[in-house]
C-alpha cells in the first residue's frame, strides 16, 4: 500500500515541557487530510499515550507517523530499559514511572492499555537493555 504521508518526531526523554507536541502536530496533520472525527480521536489518545511513555520511561526515541489510503499508523521506537514482562505492563493501573513523573500528574499505568484499546492493531516488542518498538493502526474504514 502507498504510503500518502509519512512523518518522524524526534522524543527527548525527560522533556515534560514539551510533552504531547508530537500528538498535538499529528493531529493537526490528520485533521487537514480529513480523517474521520472517530478515529482522530483514537489516534490522538494513543499518539499522546505513547510520546507520554517515551518522555517517562525511556532515553528517548521516535514516533513515526504513516497515512495510507486504508489506515493510520503510528510506530514508537525507543532506546531505552526495555520492558521485562509486558504482560504485566498491560494491566491498567501498572506502572514504573518514576516520582518526578507521579508528582506532573504522570504514570498512573493506563498508557498502554489505553493504546492497545484504541488501535485496530497493536503490536509491542521489547528487549530488556535495548528498547521498545510499538507498532499500532487505526483503520479508516469500518
Amino acid at each position: 500500500m502507498a504510503i500518502l504521508m509519512e512523518q518522524v518526531f524526534p522524543v527527548e526523554s525527560g522533556a515534560y515541557a514539551t510533552a504531547g507536541e508530537a500528538s498535538t502536530t499529528i493531529k493537526r496533520k490528520l485533521k487537514q487530510l480529513g480523517i474521520d472525527a472517530n478515529v482522530l480521536r483514537r489516534v490522538s489518545v494513543a499518539s499522546y499515550e505513547v510520546e507520554l511513555n517515551l518522555v517517562i520511561h525511556s532515553m528517548g526515541g521516535t514516533l513515526t507517523l504513516q497515512v495510507d489510503p486504508e489506515k493510520v499508523t503510528l510506530i514508537s521506537q525507543d532506546v531505552g530499559p526495555g520492558i521485562p514482562d509486558i504482560d504485566k505492563a498491560m494491566t491498567e493501573g501498572y506502572s514504573t514511572a518514576n516520582e518526578e513523573a507521579r508528582t506532573l500528574g504522570f504514570g498512573a499505568g493506563m498508557g498502554l492499555p489505553n493504546m492497545r484499546r484504541n488501535a485496530t492493531d497493536f503490536d509491542i516488542q521489547s528487549q530488556v537493555g535495548v528498547g521498545t518498538t510499538i507498532m499500532m493502526s487505526f483503520a479508516l474504514k469500518g
